[in-house]
Parts: C-alpha cells; sequence; structure tokens
C-alpha cells in the first residue's frame, strides 16, 4: 500500500490513497486553514473504523445479529506519572480511549466475546506492537 501526501497552501495536505482523494489540514487555532481532519483525528479514524470493521467481519462469519456499531475514539496526551501501566515513567504519552457500543438483539457473552476481537483490530496490533518508521529523502 502506498499513501502520496502532498503539501497544499498553509497547512493543508493532500493525500491520495489509490482512487480515493482526502485532505487534512490543522485547526485554525493551530495556524490551519481547518479544511479537513487533522494528522490525529486520521489516526482516531483509522483506529475506529478498524475496529468496527473488525467486528462486523467476526459477528457476520458468526451469523451473530449486529446490526451496527459505533466506536468512538479519544486522544489526550498526559503525563507518564499519571499512567501506572505505562512503560515511560517521564514527560507526556499520548492515550487513546476506545469506545464501543453495539447495537443487536446480542446476548452477554458475544458482547463479551466483540470485546475481546476488538483488541484484534489490525490498526490495534500494528500501533501497540514493535513500529519501525524508516525516513530517507528521495533523491532527484
Amino acid at each position: 500500500m502506498d499513501v502520496k501526501v502532498t503539501s497544499g497552501s498553509g497547512l493543508q495536505q493532500d493525500i491520495q490513497i489509490g482512487r480515493h482523494r482526502l485532505v487534512s489540514d490543522e485547526p485554525q487555532a493551530f495556524g490551519g486553514a481547518d479544511l479537513g481532519p487533522s494528522p490525529y483525528e486520521l489516526l482516531a479514524a483509522a483506529i475506529g473504523a478498524c475496529t468496527s470493521m473488525t467486528l462486523r467481519m467476526y459477528a457476520r462469519a458468526k451469523g451473530w445479529p449486529l446490526q451496527r456499531v459505533i466506536t468512538t475514539i479519544r486522544h489526550d496526551k498526559i503525563h507518564a506519572r499519571d499512567c501506572a501501566d505505562c512503560e515511560t515513567k517521564e514527560g507526556r504519552i499520548d492515550r487513546l480511549e476506545r469506545e464501543i457500543e453495539l447495537e443487536g438483539p446480542l446476548d452477554d457473552p458475544q458482547r463479551k466475546r466483540l470485546l475481546e476481537i476488538a483488541e484484534r483490530c489490525p490498526v490495534h496490533r500494528t500501533l501497540s506492537s514493535e513500529v519501525r518508521l524508516v525516513t530517507r529523502l528521495k533523491t532527484p
């Protein structure tokens, strides 16, 4: 998969993903024109979309009556000292909180299992595992 991001005017970024086009920007409070979601909002959207899709696919495979999934992602920066289960002990860390609403006549064991399956969303797994970001300059 290749994603191409080209800077536009101001902080606007034009994003090309296959045949899809998106715009990202920063809010006006951060010097942008608020023409699209910020990079952190796109990250949150990726987690939310992946979670909902993963749950829908699992429920469909099981024949469960899951009618709709609503996933809300919240992003905050918190002090590391306020996080009891974090490896980092100084400075600030990113905290993502995911809330999942399941609609449909599901029983309690099905709901519990879907909550477990949410942890298997591929984007969640990528962010929770070791990630290497390799950066290089393209030669003219």
